[in-house]
Formats: C-alpha cells, sequence, structure tokens
C-alpha cells in the first residue's frame, strides 16, 4: 500500500512539475534573453539595482513591439552561449559580434549596433602602439569573445577573464600587457571611472556590428525581431536610446 501511494504521489508530483515547467517555458507574453548584467554601458546594475542599459532598453523595446515582455537571465558571457543551446532563454543581447563563425552556429538578426575596437594598455606603457606590438604580449579577454580571437590573430597570448573591468585589473596589476574591448565599452569605463592608469593606445582596424543571436531553429523568431528594429530605426527609439547612453546614434 505505502509503495502504491508513494507512486501514486510521486506520479502526480512528476505530472505537475512537467506542467508548470511548459507553462513557464512557453509563455506567449514572455520573451527569454540571456546577458551577463556586467558590461557597461550595454548591461548593467542601475543606480537602484535594476538591471539597465543600451542592449537592455533595445530588448524591452523589441519586445514590446513584439507584444511580450523581456525576461532577463544573467549569466557570464563564456556560458551565455551554452545556456541558449540548453534552452534556459531564447536569445542573447550582450553585443554578440555578428561573423561568420557564429553566422553558422546561431541565427542572428540585422546589427542595431556598430563600432569599433580598441588596445588599451597601462598608461606608462610606450611600447604597444598598434595591432603589430601585440604579437608576443599576454592579453586579458573573455575566451569565446571576438575581441579574444582579434588579440590571438595578432600574436597575443590569451589570458581568459570574464569581462573587461576583470580585464583592467590585471592590466593595472601589471599581469598582463593588453586587453582588447569595444570602443564603447572602454569610452563608458573611462568616463565613469576616470581611471588614468591605463589608456587606448590604438585602433585594431576591426569594425564590429553587434546583434541578438537565437537557435538555429529560432529563424521566425530572428525575422520577428528584425522586423521590430526596422520599425524602431523608423520611429526613432533605437537612435533616442543609442543618444541617451553614448551621445551619438551607434545604431546605424
Amino acid at each position: 500500500m505505502r509503495r502504491k501511494l508513494f507512486a501514486a504521489v510521486f506520479a502526480i508530483a512528476a505530472v505537475t512539475g512537467l506542467t508548470a515547467a511548459c507553462g513557464s517555458s512557453s509563455d506567449p507574453n514572455v520573451l527569454k534573453v540571456g546577458t551577463e548584467g556586467t558590461y557597461a554601458p550595454f548591461d548593467y546594475q542601475g543606480s537602484n539595482g535594476q538591471l539597465t542599459g543600451y542592449d537592455v532598453e533595445v530588448t524591452q523595446a523589441v519586445a514590446k513591439k513584439l507584444g511580450k515582455k523581456a525576461e532577463f537571465t544573467q549569466t557570464p558571457w563564456d556560458s551565455i552561449f551554452a545556456g541558449l543551446q540548453s534552452k534556459r532563454y531564447d536569445l542573447v543581447a550582450d553585443q554578440v559580434t555578428i561573423n561568420a563563425d557564429r553566422q553558422a552556429k546561431y541565427s542572428l538578426s540585422q546589427p542595431y549596433t556598430t563600432s569599433e575596437g580598441v588596445i588599451v594598455a597601462r598608461s606608462d606603457d610606450h611600447s604597444i602602439n598598434g595591432p603589430t606590438d601585440l604579437r608576443g604580449k599576454t592579453c586579458a579577454q573573455s575566451s569565446t569573445s571576438n575581441w579574444s580571437k582579434v588579440a590571438s590573430d595578432a600574436g597575443c597570448k590569451v589570458e581568459a577573464v570574464e569581462g573587461m573591468v576583470q580585464a583592467v585589473q590585471l592590466l593595472k596589476q601589471g599581469r598582463v600587457d593588453a586587453t582588447i574591448n569595444d570602443t564603447l565599452a572602454v569610452g563608458d569605463y573611462t568616463k565613469t571611472t576616470g581611471d588614468t592608469a591605463v589608456k587606448v593606445v590604438a585602433k585594431t582596424g576591426d569594425t564590429s556590428r553587434q546583434g541578438f543571436a537565437a537557435r538555429k531553429d529560432s529563424s521566425a523568431l530572428i525575422g520577428q525581431i528584425n522586423t521590430a528594429l526596422d520599425q524602431l530605426r523608423a520611429d526613432g527609439t533605437l537612435a533616442a536610446i543609442s543618444k541617451k547612453y553614448f551621445g551619438d546614434d551607434v545604431s546605424k
């Protein structure tokens, strides 16, 4: 009797749990989004403790156009695509650079940011004046980022870090020689911290375009997102969000 009762209770619990899981993962009014939450000014914790930033506001505007609410899951960059593939969320919004490798693996939207790469070194280091000077040096980079590939292609040994803040810390400690990142992120770091111990020493020559990433089986979702981005570009919303964070329209 106990075994039968236990089995019955277990079966009911299993069905209930499955139903709840299905309901939470298929809510048509929610757009589940993965982001770092530590990459200012794109996605970070605001003074009120709430997630904010350029990517966050663009995502929320896109979700609104789709008649949905954006629900964010914060995760480290180096595991963000694993979370996408395991269906923890349906979309990655974290300055995903559009390149051939990612286009082969994921469904990517049209770009909503265009920027360029810059090399950051210590202010008292005059040995790095361009990408060719990185050969034989050590660069602190998120190992799966586009900038990590730029660094390694330049001959720089990559020291894996979780993000730009940690990269700058290692740089200031003298444990690495440089870090490469987006000029918008570096500019925001300099502006908000006033840190004069590091400086931009050169451009990489790479123009990058960033968009949303979804699973390969999500082409319909990306199509809807592209339509929403077209509408947000046409009505001036993208430009307004961009100018709020950068003083210029980087969404073109």
